[in-house]
C-alpha cells in the first residue's frame, strides 16, 4: 500500500511548528499541494520553502491569528476560493489549570479558538469538497476526548465539544464522499509539551526531569511520541484507503489512554 496524494490540495492549520508542521511535511512527501496556515509569517515562509516539491507540487501559505475569530473569518474569504480537498484543523491547546478555578472568559476564548474556528474553516472548504464528491477533514484534538487529563480543565471541556461537533458533521457530510475524523495525540515532543513540563515543575518546585519521568511512567511504550507519528495517521486518513472510515477517533499515544 502506497499513499499517493498527487493532485490533492491540503490546508494545514497551525502548521508553523509541532504536529501541524509534521503533517504538512508528510502530506507534501505524499504528493499533495500544501497551503500552510498560522500567524507567524516568517516561520511559514521558511517551512513553505522546505516542503517537498519533487512531484510538481506547489505550496503556499496564509496568515491568520487563531486567537482572533475575525482574523480567521477574513482568511476564510480566501479559503473559499481555493480547491481544498484535505483540511487539517489544528491549533495549540488552552492553558493548564483546574476547571473550577478558570475564569469564564478562558472557556469562551478556548471555545472560539477551537470549535468556532474549526467551524468557520470547515464551512469555507466544504462547497468544493461536495462538488468533487471527495473530502477529508481531520481534527487534531487530544486524548482528553476519551479520558479527561489532570490539570487541563478548560482543554478537557472544549476538546470534548470539538469531538462531538466532529461526529455530528461526519454524519452530515458522509453522503457527499467527505470523511471527518479525529486524531488524538498523547504526550508528543512539541513546544507545548515542554511548556506543560516546565509549568508543572515550577508549580510543584521539583526538577523538570522528575516531572518528565512521572509522565513517561504513565506511557506503556515508555517514551513520548514524535510529531511525525500523528502525521503518518493523518496521511492515511487523507488517502483513498480511508474512504470508509469516518466519525471516529484515532489515538496516537503509546498506549497511555486507559480505555479502548
Amino acid at each position: 500500500m502506497q499513499i499517493q496524494l498527487k493532485g490533492r490540495t491540503a490546508l494545514v492549520c497551525g502548521s508553523s511548528q509541532g504536529i501541524g508542521k509534521a503533517i504538512a511535511t508528510q502530506l507534501a512527501l505524499s504528493g499533495a499541494n500544501i497551503i500552510l496556515l498560522a500567524r507567524n509569517e516568517e516561520k511559514l515562509k521558511t517551512i513553505c520553502a522546505e516542503l517537498d516539491s519533487q512531484q510538481g507540487q506547489t505550496h503556499q501559505y496564509l496568515v491568520a491569528d487563531f486567537n482572533e475569530i475575525d482574523s480567521v473569518a477574513n482568511v476564510c474569504k480566501q479559503i473559499e476560493l481555493m480547491p481544498i480537498d484535505i483540511l487539517i484543523n489544528n491549533t495549540g491547546g488552552p492553558a493548564a489549570g483546574p476547571a473550577i478555578d478558570a475564569p469564564i472568559q478562558q472557556f469562551i476564548s478556548a471555545f472560539e479558538l477551537h470549535l468556532i474556528n474549526n467551524q468557520q474553516i470547515t464551512q469555507a472548504v466544504v462547497k468544493h469538497m461536495k462538488a468533487n464528491a471527495f473530502g477529508r477533514i481531520i481534527n487534531i484534538i487530544s486524548t482528553s476526548v476519551k479520558v479527561p487529563l489532570h490539570n487541563l480543565g478548560v482543554s478537557n471541556t472544549i476538546r470534548g465539544a470539538v469531538g462531538n461537533w466532529s461526529k455530528t458533521i461526519a454524519n452530515e457530510l458522509a453522503p457527499f464522499g467527505i470523511t471527518v475524523n479525529n486524531i488524538l495525540p498523547g504526550a508528543t515532543e512539541t513546544e507545548r509539551l515542554g511548556n506543560i513540563i516546565n509549568n508543572k515543575s515550577s508549580k510543584l518546585m521539583v526538577d523538570s526531569s522528575q516531572v518528565t519521568s512521572e509522565m513517561l511512567a504513565e506511557i506503556p511504550m515508555g517514551r513520548f511520541g514524535k510529531p511525525e507519528e500523528p502525521a503518518y495517521a493523518a496521511c492515511f486518513l487523507s488517502s483513498e484507503f480511508a474512504a470508509y472510515i469516518t466519525g471516529t477517533n484515532i489515538v496516537v499515544d503509546g498506549g497511555r489512554t486507559p480505555c479502548l
